[in-house]
């Protein structure tokens, strides 16, 4: 059953990048209305976890201080900016594109693994962060005709900005939810958050409205109620009953997925370029993931601790 709900909660984030793409709104509106529709779900969650939770023997390791209901909802500040910049990189690169180069964010949080943490970095890992890399700047196409995309070459770097954010926001929101707590509760903090940084980040949007169509509402809506909140919740349940081996693998599906879905509801068609770029990203961070740099360290980047990326 944990290997079920884990699949079906990679299963889930793998649609993002295509009710993005289907609602045609702006990064930031999409950002705002994902959260906007989450939000209220997230907190009937939280109230049915506080219900039954009353007259039970309260854990201590379950208590949450002040400071980490801050620091939740202050992740949810960099992960609207992951967002943003992550919804206009698909704009660019296309929803398979768009959901595997953020994936780089493992190279972000290694690095602070070893500047803030002192851990000294394995000859190993130095090659196959360059490795990685390298796969980025293959999946821009190099400049090649018949690469995918309206302009690859500035897709890819939104991508990896977003993915220098979304490394922030799982350090953040690590550091907020070291308990045991159910995982809707921290996760809510963080929507809400996310939803206060789509509105201070609108300014930078000029196709910014609220004023969307009834259709893109209705894409929007998914978007949240699939990937927002029963993908996550899906995810960050199973996980941790699983071995750091399995879980790596397991969050790798994900933008295999986003592959799929590209070409199968868009036409993606990537050049050969792109194709092994593509790959050559995916297994640099396979075995980043399993050699201990984001999956059982201090700074995990674990979406059973901290959401899972492209969510």
């Amino acid at each position: 059953m944990t290997h079920f709900l884990a699949l079906l909660g990679v299963l889930s984030i793998s649609f993002s990048a295509v009710f993005i793409r289907l609602a045609r709104v702006s990064p930031v509106a999409a950002t705002f209305y994902r959260a906007v529709y989450a939000i209220p779900v997230l907190a009937v969650i939280v109230l049915a976890d506080g219900r039954r939770g009353r007259g039970q023997v309260r854990d201590v390791r379950n208590a949450r201080t002040r400071r980490e209901h801050v620091l939740a909802f202050l992740s949810g500040l960099f992960l609207a900016a992951d967002l943003d910049l992550w919804h206009e990189s698909i704009a660019l690169v296309g929803a398979g594109l768009g959901t595997v180069i953020p994936n780089v964010q493992i190279v972000f949080v290694a690095i602070v693994a070893w500047t803030k943490l002192g851990d000294r970095p394995r000859a190993r890992t130095i090659v196959m962060i360059g490795v990685v890399l390298a796969g980025v700047a293959l999946t821009s196409g190099l400049g090649r005709a018949g690469a995918y995309g309206t302009n690859p070459g500035r897709g890819v770097v939104l991508g990896v900005a977003a993915g220098l954010c979304y490394a922030i926001f799982l350090i953040v929101f690590r550091a907020a939810n070291r308990g045991l707590v159910p995982p809707a509760a921290p996760l809510l903090e963080a929507t809400t958050g996310m939803a206060i940084g789509a509105l201070l980040s609108a300014a930078f949007d000029p196709g910014f409205t609220f004023a969307v169509s009834r259709e893109a509402h209705l894409w929007l809506l998914a978007l949240a109620l699939v990937s927002q909140v029963m993908g996550w919740l899906f995810i960050a349940t199973a996980l941790p009953r699983l071995p750091a081996v399995e879980t790596s693998v397991l969050l790798l599906v994900q933008p295999v997925f986003a592959i799929a879905w590209g070409v199968m509801f868009f036409a993606e068609r990537l050049s050969s370029v792109q194709w092994l770029g593509s790959a050559i990203v995916l297994a640099g961070v396979a075995v980043l993931s399993l050699s201990g740099v984001a999956g059982g360290g201090p700074l995990e980047s674990n979406p059973a601790k901290a959401g899972s990326h492209r969510s």
